[in-house]
């Protein structure tokens, strides 16, 4: 059983900067394919960014491409996401999410293990 917990939300303004960290435990991460999704309110959650297992691996939505980059530390148990140009339109709850079969994906149906999420708020 994969559990997630991710950290490093918080209050910023626009053109700021922001890491997201996501502690993984209960089996190796390097088993995982590994995503981050967010949230806006009254919206469906949307995929932001995914890590296979290779860490060149990489998948974004052009919404973030080149803004935002995912990584991942195996050895740690850690996978990233670090923001920056943040825009008000990026206030969301950010979710990590795991998966064990297959390679990245955007779709949230297709992650089996899910984090609490962290909530990140830009303002303008």
């Amino acid at each position: 059983q994969v559990q997630l917990a991710e950290s490093g939300g918080g209050l910023v303004q626009a053109g700021d900067s922001l890491r997201l960290s996501c502690a993984a435990s209960g089996g190796p991460l390097s088993t995982s394919v590994m995503a981050w999704f967010r949230q806006a309110p009254g919206k469906e959650r949307e995929f932001a960014a995914g890590i296979g297992w290779s860490v060149s691996d990489t998948v974004y939505p052009d919404s973030v491409k080149g803004r935002f980059t995912i990584s991942r530390d195996n050895a740690k148990s850690t996978v990233y996401l670090q923001m920056n140009s943040l825009k008000p339109e990026d206030t969301a709850l950010y979710y990590c999410a795991a998966r064990k079969d297959g390679g990245v994906s955007g779709q949230a149906r297709d992650y089996r293990y899910w984090g609490q999420g962290t909530q990140v708020t830009v303002s303008s």
